[in-house]
């Protein structure tokens, strides 16, 4: 797969979900072309470059658990509440975000990525806000499927 710093495109859809979106923080990972494993590849309002080294299994942390189970999934209160340990949850740490919301991106019908926003204090994402996150991640699909994923 072509490294996702090279599509600007994917960036930009990104970079603007800060803007629309009451966040501080936005994501995307992608499951590994050769395995079940998921890393997050873009990151956009990070404190720091330790994402790029995050690697998470396959229905373990948020991105594990979105592409296993190909629904969304919001934490308002990070760790109140988790299933599991807090350390399955590395994305979080590394950041420290506290609330998220997380969507599926499908590449021929399965879910094969995530995109996260996040914020450093208790939130409860809208409505509003969510379908911002969904029409974003539609237009990622779109995009990683034409540019990256050929």
């Amino acid at each position: 797969m072509k490294e996702i710093k090279e599509c600007p495109a994917v960036m930009e859809v990104c970079d603007s979900l800060l803007t629309v979106v009451d966040c501080e923080f936005v994501a995307l990972a992608l499951q590994n072309e050769v395995g079940p494993d998921v890393k997050w590849h873009y990151a956009a309002g990070n404190l720091n470059e330790k994402y790029k080294r995050i690697t998470v299994r396959f229905g373990k942390g948020i991105a594990g658990k979105i592409i296993s189970s190909g629904s969304p999934m919001m934490l308002t209160d990070f760790p109140n509440g988790i299933i599991g340990k807090v350390t399955d949850h590395p994305i979080m740490l590394a950041e420290k975000l506290v609330s998220t919301y997380a969507v599926p991106l499908f590449f021929h019908s399965v879910p094969k990525g995530v995109l996260l926003i996040g914020n450093r204090k208790i939130k409860t994402y809208t409505e509003t806000d969510r379908q911002y996150v969904k029409k974003a991640a539609q237009d990622l699909e779109k995009i990683l499927t034409e540019q990256i994923l050929r």
